[in-house]
């Protein structure tokens, strides 16, 4: 069993924080349903031991807003909104440059290779490259500041249940549907600050490795689960500089959630994951797609898609069907294809992030212009804010998701 050492912070501890950051108190999560039960448990200082999981099922859901979570590796809010508050602040000019530059690659395509050489050069790729590592070595300290430090919005698992609840609602399923089991070797693509592989480590016992292209994202998830006594690994990688540098048949799973839009060759991604996962092993990708009712030749699809393809990150445009196209070609079998949200959409988590953002947005003008904060904090929330409404709208037409679910499995016999 794994134990838990609780130490809240005290009245004195609270009143620490500077004045600059004390003024985003004011901002109330727009997430009121389940906030005061999360604040308080995420606040907490959580020590935890050894490798075996902590809960069996906790995920079960009795009924509609009948649920109960796994929040034990919840990161302390307060602390990481600091942490993120003062790297921003401490951004150097070059960086911001770099940041608002990157975005240039979001208004073009994978696809289009001849636009790519076009615009970056034969070496296209490594511009994206270093586009891409500019872009989240900032963005994952803006989302850190709210409720998405995972830099994912998830699907709609429960209604009653806040952002990061539905998180980690999400988050758990992935490990069941996978089977993730104490000892098993799981890949996580993209894994960020690793809160994500944290949380699977507690919930299910696997033990994680996880790959990030950004530096800085990953020496935080190393630090973040030594904190947690997790053996998990986290290296310093871009999904698409293959082959990947693992044995082959190394791994007991695989999930990516939201990193595909970064992968340039989806196929050849694909041969190489199914190389390294033993016979009869899981793949669960949790992405962004257009789905069928997104028309290109449609003035408005094609307007709401340029705007809000930067906002997510993307540089390719996937299908559900061209990924398990992808997927049958390296070899496996399709197991599910689907979205998990509640009635397909997720466009109300959406609205919640983006409400909340623009109302630090509105906090952060009126301290810039008064010289409290540095300017650059305007730029980079202004980019930050621009066009969650139109993500809202692709979401609600359905037109778009960044949460279609597909599992897939190694057969157990490979030798045809």
């Amino acid at each position: 069993m794994a134990t838990l050492t609780a130490s809240p912070r005290t009245p004195t501890q609270q009143q620490t924080v500077h004045d600059p950051t004390k003024a985003f108190a004011v901002i109330g999560r727009n997430d009121s349903s389940d906030s005061s039960r999360t604040s308080d448990i995420s606040a907490e200082k959580l020590k935890i031991k050894g490798q075996k999981p902590l809960r069996k099922s906790l995920a079960k859901q009795e009924d509609e807003g009948d649920y109960v979570v796994d929040r034990s590796v919840s990161p302390n809010r307060l602390k990481t909104f600091l942490k993120a508050f003062k790297h921003i602040r401490d951004l150097s000019p070059q960086q911001v440059d770099d940041f608002m530059a990157s975005y240039e690659i979001y208004n073009l395509d994978w696809a289009d290779e001849e636009a790519m050489v076009a615009a970056f050069g034969p070496d296209y790729q490594q511009r994206v490259g270093r586009c891409l590592a500019a872009y989240y070595s900032v963005l994952n300290h803006l989302c850190s500041l709210g409720d998405v430090e995972k830099m994912y919005i998830p699907p709609l698992m429960n209604k009653k249940a806040s952002v990061r609840d539905n998180q980690l609602l999400c988050e758990e399923s992935i490990a069941r549907e996978i089977g993730l089991k104490p000892g098993m070797r799981v890949l996580d693509l993209g894994c960020g600050r690793g809160r994500v592989a944290a949380h699977m480590t507690s919930f299910s016992g696997a033990r994680v490795t996880g790959i990030n292209i950004d530096a800085n994202q990953v020496a935080q998830a190393k630090e973040f689960n030594q904190k947690c006594d997790f053996s998990n690994e986290f290296i310093v990688r871009d999904q698409n500089d293959l082959p990947l540098p693992f044995a082959d048949e190394s791994f007991d799973g695989f999930y990516e959630i939201q990193a595909l839009s970064l992968c340039k060759d989806p196929s050849a991604l694909f041969k190489e994951i199914y190389r390294i996962l033993k016979p009869g092993s899981k793949f669960l990708l949790m992405d962004w797609v257009s789905l069928p009712a997104y028309d290109p030749e449609n003035p408005l699809h094609a307007s709401l898609m340029k705007r809000v393809k930067p906002l997510i990150g993307a540089v390719g445009t996937p299908t559900p069907a061209s990924f398990e196209k992808a997927l049958q070609d390296a070899g496996f079998t399709v197991t599910r294809s689907d979205i998990p949200s509640i009635d397909g959409l997720q466009a109300g988590l959406i609205d919640k992030v983006d409400i909340y953002f623009r109302s630090v947005r509105r906090l952060i003008n009126g301290l810039t212009k008064v010289h409290a904060l540095p300017q650059h904090f305007k730029i980079l929330f202004d980019r930050l804010c621009l066009d969650g409404q139109a993500f809202v709208e692709m979401d609600n037409m359905r037109l778009i998701t960044t949460t279609y679910r597909i599992v897939a499995e190694k057969p157990l016999d490979t030798s045809s």
